[in-house]
């Protein structure tokens, strides 16, 4: 026995007044309608109604047992429609992980515009450079930037993420600018912490050789404190352009060795579901999806 539906039925019937407007009502058999009730007084092992040829009457317990399944089909019914009234208009709290640097840097116009766009929806941005775990953490979206291995989670790729190596103009006046990858072993090497071994392709193969000259290198697990003091001719730094593109624009910062640069990763948007997605989150979604433009605004400083 469904005990929502033989709820429904035995409501239905008091509320209409016989089993075959009951019926009616509820797109069934008398008799099916019958039935569901008979199972449901078995269940509660009480009468809830008194049956004779022409009329239903309800008993003492009857009358309790219609008042609180009312309210209780009633709160059902409201709960649905407030679920319906989620899938159908972008409204709720999105919770979203995002990579510090990226965050910190271009997260902010996006942020402002979605929400213009949908007022009902609040925003709770979580910075983080490690992997979060979407389901276990409570986000709804996480934005995460590699070459992503395949999973159970679903994936939107948004941009592309180009990583450059670059150092400021007074350090390559100091110690000379590296003409092929091997000479890097003789410079100063800015290092992010997090970077994919794989990620750097032949440069990380220099920059991180046990052949390398002690020279002081300096390690981080944010690009933005390295790119900071690779401009401040600390040394030369592997960075994506998402972080560096300004500084480069700017003559801060020269790019070398650029035929030798790293296979782009990209920049992806990863949620748990594909069907039955929130509408908030859809929206962001596709909100997101060619916000930054292709090539990326960052990029266009060639």
């Amino acid at each position: 026995m469904d005990r929502i539906d033989a709820m429904r039925a035995f409501v239905t019937v008091v509320n209409e007044g016989t089993f075959t407007r009951a019926a009616d009502r509820l797109g069934l058999s008398p008799q099916l309608v019958s039935k569901y009730v008979s199972q449901l007084e078995q269940h509660l092992a009480v009468r809830l109604l008194n049956r004779t040829t022409r009329r239903i009457h309800l008993t003492e317990a009857g009358t309790r047992y219609h008042q609180r399944a009312q309210q209780v089909l009633n709160d059902i019914d409201d709960m649905e429609n407030q679920l319906d009234d989620l899938q159908a208009q972008a409204q709720g709290l999105l919770r979203v992980s995002a990579p510090v640097s990226f965050a910190i840097r271009h997260m902010a116009p996006l942020l402002s515009e979605f929400q213009q766009a949908h007022p009902a929806v609040g925003i709770d941005l979580q910075l983080n450079d490690r992997k979060v775990d979407i389901v276990e953490e409570g986000f709804d979206i996480a934005l995460r930037i590699g070459h992503l291995k395949s999973s159970s989670l679903i994936a939107k790729r948004l941009a592309p993420v180009r990583l450059v190596l670059c150092a400021s103009p007074a350090y390559l006046e100091q110690y000379g600018t590296p003409e092929r990858p091997e000479e890097l072993s003789d410079h100063r090497y800015l290092r992010y912490s997090y970077m994919d071994m794989d990620a750097g392709h032949a440069l990380q193969k220099w920059l991180q050789g046990s052949d390398r000259k002690d020279t002081g290198e300096m390690v981080s697990n944010n690009g933005d404190v390295l790119i900071e003091a690779a401009i401040a001719g600390a040394g030369i730094a592997l960075q994506p352009t998402f972080i560096a593109g300004a500084a480069i624009r700017e003559g801060k910062l020269k790019v070398i060795l650029p035929e030798h640069e790293p296979e782009p990763m990209a920049l992806y948007a990863v949620y748990a579901h594909r069907q039955l997605l929130a509408s908030k989150v859809r929206s962001f979604i596709d909100f997101i999806d060619g916000f930054f433009g292709e090539p990326p605004y960052w990029d266009r400083f060639e």
